[in-house]
C-alpha cells in the first residue's frame, strides 16, 4: 500500500505551460478590485513597512515554482525588497530564514 509519498517524491516543481499560465492569472488579479483593496494601505507582508501602494509587489506565499497557484489566498502583497529576498522560499523556510538573520534560534 503506498504511504502517499511516492505520488510527490518525483515533484521538481511547474512546468514552464504551468508558469505561463499562473502568471497570466496573477497579471489579470492585480487588475482587480480585490488586489487594490488588499495593497492600497501600502504594507508589506512580510516586514509590516509601510512602503506605499505602488512600491509593492505581488507575491505567491507558496512560489509558482514551488507547486504554488495564483489563487487570492496564495497572494500577498510585500515591498520589493522583501520579494527578492524570499525568492522561492516557502513560508517556513522564509520564517527561519528570518530568524536567522535576526540571530534568533530556532527549537
Amino acid at each position: 500500500m503506498s504511504s502517499g509519498f511516492d505520488e510527490y517524491s518525483g515533484f521538481d516543481g511547474a512546468d514552464e505551460d504551468s508558469l505561463r499560465t499562473e502568471r497570466a492569472k496573477a497579471r489579470q488579479l492585480r487588475k482587480t478590485r480585490w488586489w487594490q483593496q488588499k495593497s492600497a494601505a501600502g504594507t508589506c507582508y512580510y516586514c509590516e513597512q509601510v512602503v506605499g501602494f505602488k512600491n509593492l509587489t505581488m507575491d505567491h506565499l507558496v512560489p509558482l515554482a514551488r507547486g504554488g497557484r495564483s489563487r487570492k489566498d496564495n497572494l500577498v502583497p510585500c515591498c520589493k525588497e522583501c520579494n527578492n529576498r524570499k525568492k522561492n522560499m516557502l513560508p517556513l523556510e522564509w520564517e527561519e530564514y528570518l530568524d536567522q538573520q535576526q540571530g534568533r534560534s530556532i527549537p
